[in-house]
């Protein structure tokens, strides 16, 4: 693999701290980072790679649905549901693929899917994936959370494990407590992740949810303090979906409760019948609705996300010998000119136009 050289403004490091100079990229890895001006074929604002930490894509055939309370909208035998069922499989993957593809587009390399639909369904985004241009399957990261198809029991539960890298299932008040009990222990002793929904309709499914132990919980806008404090002595993460809790009009999370309480505090955008699939949205809602420190905006989208999918060993940072997952972002566009905090342009304004090329493992697709 060639030697490929970047320049700009770096944010570098865990605390991403903003430094001007390049970065060399060898063999896939970050291998110096320095300090001087230097010219090369890539340069702006250099930031880790987004990492999208709960989507469900298959929902893609399906945008901007009327608005409905969130039960009729996606819970069992709702508008949802009852439409994939009605979906024939070629138009899911289709439709999944273009959805992929855009996810690429706008500088995420991973993201988390709870896909529906059991062994089947995991089939299908496995096969949307692969349908997708070279550029996006070669360079573009999936982790998929998948679920039995149904509470029967009549799918072979080896044949879901070994198709995934975790279970992914929407709240305990749609399952019986037995099924997620052994859900949540087979994937821990198979060594695979567990994730759910909790506190997205109300409370009450919290304390159940976090009884499971999973590896992080989804949504929590109604979640307390001490809620927050049970999962830090757990060491459960939180992902957030602010947009979509937007759309559902049921509230928001208290974000600056889970941060103060030391949560790793991931992002999504769940739903692509509600929500693009782009990090930049996101950054950009959760920034001026919360009025967070934006470096605090751009880790949980990167680094955050990064630690609650267990990939922060080679996403999420910037450092000399981890893997060169980056992403380019202009300062020269109409829109990133004059910007004067590196940071804050990126969370507060740039969009996948101002995007000058995704790095993956050291290959650079430009833009």
């Amino acid at each position: 693999m060639n030697e490929q050289t970047l320049s700009g403004t770096i944010v570098y490091g865990d605390e991403f701290e903003e430094k001007e100079g390049y970065v060399v990229i060898e063999q896939g890895k970050i291998k110096e980072i320095g300090a001087e001006k230097i010219e090369a074929a890539v340069g702006g604002i250099i930031i880790p790679s987004f990492v999208n930490a709960h989507t469900h894509v298959g929902d893609s055939v399906a945008k901007e649905p009327d608005f409905m309370p969130l039960e009729k909208l996606v819970g069992p035998g709702g508008f949802k549901h009852n439409l994939l069922a009605e979906t024939s499989y070629e138009v899911l993957v289709s439709s999944m693929k273009d959805t992929i593809e855009d996810i690429f587009a706008t500088g995420t390399q991973i993201f988390a899917d709870f896909r529906e639909g059991g062994v089947s369904g995991v089939r299908a985004l496995k096969e949307a994936l692969s349908l997708t241009e070279t550029k996006v399957r070669e360079n573009l990261s999936v982790s998929i959370f998948g679920r039995p198809a149904d509470r029967t029991g009549t799918e072979d539960i080896d044949v879901l494990f070994e198709s995934v890298d975790g279970i992914g299932m929407s709240s305990v008040a749609d399952h019986p407590q037995e099924d997620l009990k052994f859900l949540a222990e087979e994937a821990k002793r198979r060594g695979k992740m567990f994730a759910l929904h909790a506190g997205e309709r109300n409370a009450e499914d919290i304390a159940g949810a976090i009884e499971l132990e999973p590896d992080f919980i989804v949504h929590l806008t109604k979640a307390s303090q001490q809620e927050f404090e049970k999962m830090h002595d757990k060491n459960i993460a939180a992902v957030v979906c602010i947009r979509s809790n937007l759309m559902t009009g049921l509230g928001l999370p208290p974000l600056r409760q889970m941060l103060e309480s030391g949560l790793t505090v991931g992002a999504g955008t769940d739903n692509v019948m509600l929500n693009s699939p782009d990090i930049f949205s996101e950054m950009e809602f959760i920034s001026k609705i919360f009025h967070i420190e934006e470096r605090e905006v751009l880790k949980m989208c990167t680094l955050n996300s990064a630690k609650v999918l267990n990939a922060e060993k080679f996403a999420g940072s910037i450092e000399e010998g981890k893997k060169a997952n980056l992403v380019v972002i202009r300062n020269d566009t109409l829109n990133m000119r004059n910007v004067r905090n590196p940071i804050k342009g990126v969370v507060r304004r740039a969009t996948r136009n101002d995007i000058a090329a995704i790095i993956y493992e050291g290959e650079v697709v430009k833009f």
